[in-house]
């Protein structure tokens, strides 16, 4: 499975860290740092968390809609 969603195993609160490094091939702490430190910056981050948070499908929906 290549597509963005929440994965059941590896979440820490949302599964949205976890879910962009499957998607994209890279470490889910090297994700999760990196969300962490983009909070120090100006901008929306928290918020575009809480929106993919509420978009992107949990692993059980992912799965039932491609199959």
């Amino acid at each position: 499975m290549n597509g963005l969603y929440r994965p059941r195993e590896g979440r820490i609160i949302a599964g949205v860290c976890a879910g962009l490094a499957r998607r994209f091939g890279m470490a889910p702490w090297t994700v999760r740092l990196l969300a962490l430190l983009s909070c120090l910056l100006p901008g929306p981050q928290f918020v575009i968390y809480l929106v993919l948070w509420v978009m992107l499908p949990s692993e059980d929906r992912y799965v039932a809609r491609t199959h």
